[in-house]
């Protein structure tokens, strides 16, 4: 159920018994020469329309810049300092509860953005609003195993298989040679400390992974895996009690 389709009428309906709201959060960035910048983003929002299918969860509208400055170095690159975002979404679930809908999941795709909603949900919680943070790659990391051989990438073959099943106009398969850069970790550490603080400190190419193993049938079982993980969590906030969900008593 999108929220931005509903009139205020029917969301008068539809809030009248709380319910969860998802809040899908992306970013705009390089995602190597052969990805759209917006890879997160359509990620996220994907996962979040299906899962909203799968329960009618309200589905409000996308955020589409994330934390992102680690990418600048690359074109077209857009981001906002943590600060910003997290005032938009504590903003945005502030609204959406005093309509009913106190419960709230940040349907993640970026992992930049991932520490700033994390602190965003735990201020939330002393508001009695209750929201969590979902990533679907934390979801699904049996099935991500099963079918990558490299189960964490960037632009690399699980990216890019998403993004195939989205929409393979967006992707440039020609590009996968210049794509893979032979990195095959995130960043860069020496004894332990990380010293790659930029992703073109470790990866010229904006890549870590390589794409040439990803398809459209990997991205669907990937979308769905997700969706349905989603809807799990949502069902069971759902049918949790406000006494479970909010803060302990202070200690004596």
């Amino acid at each position: 159920m999108r929220w931005i389709d509903m009139s205020w009428a029917e969301a008068k309906d539809a809030l009248g018994d709380g319910g969860v709201a998802l809040l899908p959060v992306g970013s705009i960035e390089n995602h190597g020469p052969h990805l759209p910048l917006a890879t997160d983003l359509l990620s996220a929002r994907r996962i979040a329309e299906e899962a909203s299918r799968l329960g009618d969860w309200l589905l409000l509208p996308a955020v589409p810049v994330g934390v992102s400055e680690h990418h600048r170095q690359f074109p077209g690159t857009l981001w906002v300092p943590p600060e910003v975002l997290k005032g938009y979404v504590l903003a945005v679930a502030r609204a959406a509860a005093t309509h009913g809908a106190r419960r709230l999941v940040f349907v993640n795709g970026h992992g930049g953005n991932s520490a700033t909603l994390d602190m965003a949900a735990r201020n939330l919680r002393t508001e009695a609003i209750y929201a969590f943070t979902f990533e679907w790659w934390q979801a699904i990391p049996d099935l991500i195993a099963a079918n990558c051989r490299q189960p964490h990438d960037h632009a690399g073959e699980m990216e890019t298989s998403m993004i195939l099943a989205i929409d393979a106009e967006l992707v440039d398969t020609a590009r996968y040679a210049e794509a893979a850069a032979g990195v095959s970790e995130w960043g860069e550490r020496r004894n332990g400390v990380a010293i790659g603080f930029d992703t073109i400190d470790f990866t010229p190419t904006g890549v870590v992974g390589d794409p040439a193993g990803a398809s459209a049938e990997k991205g669907r079982r990937f979308i769905e895996g997700s969706a349905e993980e989603l809807h799990a969590f949502c069902s069971w906030l759902s049918q949790q009690s406000e006494e479970a969900l909010a803060p302990k008593a202070r200690l004596t």
